[in-house]
């Protein structure tokens, strides 16, 4: 019996190498051919699964996954006083961890550096958008208020980890109900007469959000030599070619990220966007103008299955 690796062995192993060694020009001849390497079209988004009510320890919990990336998140309320500026309020404090565990790009230790833009941005996003007005978490004025801690956790990353994150923090808070609450004055102190007595949240149904994110490959070019299809004697090129729902092996490749963060009402509630990645955007502002209208055409549709899931 012959050791030798069989050809499709062969052919995978040699895919593998030449992504490891040239990941521009691998995904590039995939966008050539109109699809990418997870057999996506650019225009694809990858299927939502969204479960709620996972913790039974927690307040409030759900678990969403995005393709392979995969987030679950619990809500603990805990109660506080709260600040003297607003005493009628109480607090929300949303939170991501990203751990070595959900992959090799992450190391154990403090949070990374990714993990507190994450979650500086989830806060800016959900505070923005009223989602939870904070009076309502007030158990008495100047004295006691409901602090909500909403922590996210990473357990798989396969890219797009703020839309996850967004999403799962939004279903965890749906699902959330308090005890409840009363303060005392003579004692100076809160208490919950029953354990069971519990009501939801007084969330803003029409300000619920949802985060759809893009990215920009720039123009791709197949370096001569690495292209053997017949008739093709490279380099070829094409336009810069906008991707919805980066993967993990796409995000490191993009030259702008775009993302688009819309109301149950169709609405804008934020967008960001940036340039990144290590080259050199090659588009210029009337292209980069074009993709900010595409990715908020595409996101206002997805927007709506999105919603339909959280309801």
């Amino acid at each position: 019996m012959s050791n030798q690796p069989s050809s499709t062995e062969s052919d995978t192993l040699r895919a593998q190498i030449f992504q490891r060694l040239h990941p521009h020009a691998y995904l590039d001849r995939f966008l050539i051919e109109g699809v990418r390497p997870d057999g996506r079209a650019p225009d694809e988004w990858r299927d939502v699964f969204i479960n709620v009510g996972s913790i039974s320890t927690a307040d409030g919990s759900a678990l969403v996954r995005i393709g392979g990336t995969t987030i679950v998140c619990g809500v603990k309320a805990e109660i506080a006083e709260p600040e003297l500026d607003t005493p009628g309020e109480g607090f929300l404090v949303p939170n991501i961890d990203l751990p070595a565990i959900c992959s090799p790009k992450f190391k154990p230790g403090p949070p990374s550096e990714e993990a507190q833009v994450l979650s500086e941005r989830l806060n800016t996003a959900l505070i923005s958008a009223q989602l939870l007005p904070l009076t309502t978490l007030c158990i008495a004025p100047g004295r006691s208020v409901w602090c909500l801690y909403v922590d996210a956790t990473c357990i798989n990353y396969d890219g797009n980890v703020f839309d996850a994150a967004l999403l799962a923090m939004v279903a965890a808070l749906r699902n959330t109900t308090l005890p409840d609450a009363t303060y005392n004055e003579e004692a100076e102190r809160t208490t919950c007469p029953s354990r069971t007595a519990r009501h939801p949240l007084v969330l803003n149904e029409d300000k619920i959000v949802v985060g759809l994110s893009f990215g920009v490959v720039p123009t791709p070019s197949i370096p001569q030599g690495l292209d053997s299809a017949e008739g093709k004697d490279g380099p070829h090129t094409l336009g810069p070619t906008l991707l919805i729902d980066p993967s993990a092996f796409e995000e490191p490749l993009l030259a702008r990220v775009i993302t688009v963060i819309i109301d149950s009402q169709g609405r804008i509630v934020g967008m960001e966007g940036g340039v990144c990645g290590e080259s050199n955007t090659d588009h210029g502002q009337e292209d980069g103008l074009g993709f900010v209208e595409r990715s908020i055409r595409a996101a206002q549709k997805r927007a709506e299955i999105l919603h339909e899931l959280l309801r």
